[in-house]
């Protein structure tokens, strides 16, 4: 029986990182991103989670077909829990699929979740969520503790991304 040494296996997995197939970013794929939520909130701080699924929902996401447009997260009884996310249900699915539109747990740590529900009780802050994405084929949100913007600050914004655009094309010449 031949096993492999430490060594052997990091070479391996150096080699499997450059591949295409996992992905430039260490095997890091974004499913759904919440583009609103930058739009509409001051982003203060970024916690990743995981996600609780049942049946195949996990078909489903990876097939891309989920929507965070509404979506928010919540600490109830001690637990983080993300509401009104979107997964349509699998094609090929039968009576295992579930509601589109539930309530599903997320997983953190319990200090991760005190430190979020006394975030979350300050005024003006909510947990946003901003992508999925699988990690090492686990399924995994990107939570934001953030602060609404005001009418003036989403004005400004689109000002600024636009500055940034005209300078890009000052540079690349194509003004």
């Amino acid at each position: 029986m031949y096993y492999k040494s430490s060594r052997q296996e990091l070479e391996e997995d150096t080699r499997m990182s450059d591949n295409k197939a996992v992905g430039k970013d260490g095997g890091r794929h974004v499913v759904a991103q919440n583009r609103r939520a930058r739009h509409e909130y001051h982003i203060e701080d970024v916690i990743t989670a995981g996600i609780v699924l049942v049946g195949t929902e996990v078909k489903s996401l990876r097939a891309g077909k989920a929507t965070l447009v509404d979506a928010y997260a919540k600490v109830e009884q001690g637990e983080m829990w993300l509401h009104n996310m979107h997964i349509s249900p699998h094609l090929e699915g039968n009576r295992a699929n579930v509601p589109p539109i539930r309530s599903r747990k997320l997983l953190l740590k319990r200090a991760q979740i005190d430190r979020l529900q006394g975030l979350t009780q300050q005024k003006g802050l909510a947990l946003v969520p901003l992508s999925i994405v699988f990690e090492r084929g686990f399924a995994k949100i990107e939570l934001a503790v953030a602060r609404g913007k005001k009418l003036y600050d989403k004005r400004e914004s689109i000002k600024e991304r636009d500055r940034d655009r005209e300078a890009r094309r000052e540079v690349f010449g194509r003004g």
